[in-house]
Formats: C-alpha cells, structure tokens, sequence
C-alpha cells in the first residue's frame, strides 16, 4: 500500500538541503511536489489544499535543530501533518455496553463487507478475547448468509441461522435474541449492500440502526476506489450515523488516497485495515505507524507485534533449545523458518515495515520477493527427511532427483544448501555467548523505542 505515494515523498524530501531554517523560498518546490504525489494519489482536492497550508504554515520559520538537516526537520512536519491529517491516534472499537454489544456493518456491494465481518469477529476473538456471534441481514444477494455461515466456521464464531425470506429487522431481532441467550460479548450484523447508493438500502439501514441502537456503525469501503471511497462515505454518513471507517482491499492500492482522504471528509475515523484476502489479514489503524511508511521510514512496532502473535512460539523455543544443546540447524529447521515468514505475510509485508528500505537501489527488493522464498521451500520439500536433517549427504545425484522433483535446476538446489549454510552461521553465531538472550534484549528495546516514538 502507498507505494507510488512512498516512492514520490521519499524522493522529494530527500532533495532538501541546505539551509540553517525552513523558508517559504527553499520548500517551495519541495511543497509544489507534495501537492502533486497528493493529487496523483488521489487524495480529494480540498484535502490536499489543507494539508499543504498547514505544513507551510508550520515550516515557514522553523528553526533547524543541530540533530536534523532542513530536509529531515522538513519530513518531520510532513509526518506530523499526516497523522493528523488520518486521526492523530487509533480510534478502538467501543464495546463498552452490556453485551452483546452491537455492531452494525454497512457499505456497498463488492466492497469486502462480509468477508470483513468474518476478519473483524477473528480480530475479537483472538486478541480482545472476546465471544463473537455474526448474523447475515443480507436477504438480497445469492448467497450471502452461505457465505457467512462458512466464514464464521472458519475464525470460529458463533453463526446465527436467517433466510432469504425474513424481513432483516426480524432476522437481526432475532440475532439479538440468540447472542444474549449464548452469552456473546459481541454480535456482528452484516447488512445488504448495493452496486450504488439508493434510497431502499439507506431506509433498511436507518430502520435496523433504530431498532438495534448499536454501539458501533462501521461504513466497509474498498480502499482502490481513492476519493470515491471518502465521498461515498460521507454520502452514508449523512443518511445515518457512522462511528467509523474499515478500508478494505487496501493490499491493492498503491495510491492510498482512501486512507488520507477518509478522516478530513467525514470526520470519522478510519478504524481498521485489511490488507490481504485472508481471514487474519485485518488490523487496527494506527495513523503514526501508516505515515511512517508513506514516508519510508518504516513500521517497526507493527512488525514486533505481528512476529509476537503469528510466529510459534513453541516451535521457537524447540530451536532454541536445540540449538543451545550444540546440535545443528538443519533444513527442517531453515524450511520451518520460510514457513514462518510466509505466515508474518510474505518478505514484502516484512520489507516494508523495515526502516530503510525506501533507500534500496532500484531493483534490490524485487530481487529478494516471495517467488524466491517459495522456490527453496519447493526445494527442501523434495528431499527426504534424512536429506534434511542431514544436508552433507546431498551428492550430485541426489541435487539431480531434488531438483526434477521440485521443478527447479541443480543450481538452484546448490544455492538452496548454500543459503542453508549461511544461516546456519548465523544461528550459531546467535546462541554462542548469550547471542540468543541479547537478540531478545534488543527486541525488547527496539519495541519500547518505538512505542516512546509514536506517543510523542
């Protein structure tokens, strides 16, 4: 996400130089090239008029601290202005009510709205802990409660029963009804979409919002729809009452106007994120985290966060260990490790939160990409169990076997075993003297740096 907008502010920023304070003569160019990555983004006109005047107004004069250069101390109102600009802090969801707490969820058709109520009740269940029941409104479009029955199977929340000839106020009546007598904390009802904004859905919305009297009205739109998605927002926001904003898709948008656009429109908040098609693929939005990476600085406490809740602990604990006992890395070990970065979403999703990768030469990040990663775990898979615990048994015949079984060439089998062993190093080098402890101490730290980083 905002790759084009990342790629056009990081090489503007990087053009200032010079001067002992930020005047209007040395950022006008630097101003009139973030007007442009911001139109070209599609972020709304108006919005970007704002932003422009502000960062103006707050650079214009500024003295230059001894610790930054112009071009530095200029990013850093950038970045301040964008946070703003999308929310200043995360907005969480309120589920503060006797439960079930309700929470409506509306938008338009094709815009992700039922497979984000599935990541959404996920969300609930496995970091707040929560019960979730979900219910499908949507008597309109084939198969939509199907669908939600098998998503709710699949995060595992509780599925209340409806048929396309219930009326949605009966069915969501009904849901409230189920989920008290389950004892959910939450209950999810996923309302009908339209292809556009029509007067019926508007009226059947303000009509279940009436009765339900959710705590929470949450407006799903497709984040590759830029502005679109801002004014389609405020479009319902006006017809009933919104208490905030998922974008959806936004994995596929490489602009990012939704997410910039969405707050100073509708002066709601954007409250979560999906980024992929996978039912884990959802996250709160956090405005100083998202700045930071349009701006290439990376998202460290995100990607702390992600390896804390998706890496097998268990599994990282047993290596530890084995390691510590002086046995070796072996292959099953290296294909564990691609199996765990595979889960963290891929070496893209990781890149991108790493400070620092906006500067790589042109071309160095394609070169490392998810292809690679799945080419050697192709590889590994071919060899047998012995072959993977034991690497220096592979033998020209054995390389030739790897190699038809995997779709891949013997070179590529040798490169395989030789990046095997260049972890192996790695590893041994880590659980040699405390090596493992301190990589841990130093997470801890880099966590807590950056945490201190986005409160201020």
């Amino acid at each position: 996400m905002f790759e084009s907008l990342s790629d056009r502010l990081t090489e503007t920023l990087r053009g200032l130089s010079g001067k002992a304070r930020l005047s209007e003569e040395n950022i006008s160019d630097a101003l009139r090239d973030v007007r442009m990555a911001l139109l070209e983004a599609d972020v709304a006109l108006p919005v970007v008029k704002e932003f422009v005047d502000h960062v103006k107004a707050a650079a214009v004069g500024t003295a230059v601290s001894s610790a930054l250069n112009p071009g530095e101390a200029f990013i850093k109102l950038v970045h301040a202005e964008l946070v703003h600009l999308m929310g200043d802090a995360n907005d969480a969801l309120n589920l503060s009510t006797t439960p079930p707490a309700i929470v409506l969820m509306a938008g338009l058709q094709g815009a992700g709205k039922t497979t984000t109520v599935a990541k959404l009740a996920r969300l609930l269940k496995e970091r707040e802990r929560k019960k979730v029941a979900v219910v499908s409104a949507d008597v309109y479009r084939p198969a939509a409660i199907d669908q939600l029955r098998t998503l709710a199977q699949e995060v595992g929340a509780y599925f209340v029963e409806s048929t396309a000839d219930e009326a949605p106020i009966d069915i969501a009546r009904r849901a409230v009804s189920e989920a008290q007598t389950q004892f959910a904390d939450v209950l999810l009802v996923d309302t009908a979409g339209r292809l556009a904004i029509d007067e019926d859905m508007m009226t059947e919305i303000r009509l279940l919002q009436d009765d339900l009297k959710p705590i929470e009205t949450l407006f799903v739109v497709d984040a590759m729809t830029g502005q679109d998605a801002a004014n389609t927002a405020k479009a319902f926001n006006d017809a009933i009452t919104l208490t905030g904003v998922i974008l959806a898709k936004a994995d596929g948008d490489a602009r990012g106007g939704a997410a910039l656009s969405v707050r100073s429109i509708t002066g709601k908040p954007v409250k979560f994120i999906g980024m992929g098609e996978t039912t884990d693929a959802l996250e709160p939005f956090h405005p100083d985290r998202v700045a930071s990476r349009i701006l290439g600085m990376g998202d460290v406490l995100t990607l702390i966060e992600e390896a804390e809740r998706k890496v097998d602990k268990k599994k990282a604990e047993r290596l530890a260990s084995k390691l510590q006992r002086g046995k070796k890395f072996d292959l099953e070990d290296f294909r564990d490790q691609l199996s765990q970065m595979s889960s963290m979403g891929g070496i893209g999703n990781i890149l991108e939160k790493i400070p620092g990768m906006s500067q790589l030469p042109p071309g160095a990040e394609a070169a490392v990409n998810d292809g690679a990663f799945k080419q050697m775990a192709a590889v590994i898979d071919s060899m047998t169990p012995h072959e993977r615990r034991f690497p220096d048994v592979i033998n020209g015949s054995r390389k030739k076997r790897i190699a038809l079984g995997s779709g891949t060439m013997p070179a590529d089998v040798n490169r395989v075993l030789k990046q095997h062993k260049q972890m192996q190093k790695m590893m041994k080098k880590m659980t040699g003297k405390g090596g493992m402890q301190k990589m841990m101490r130093q997470m801890s730290a880099l966590k807590g740096n950056a945490a201190r980083r986005g409160m201020r």
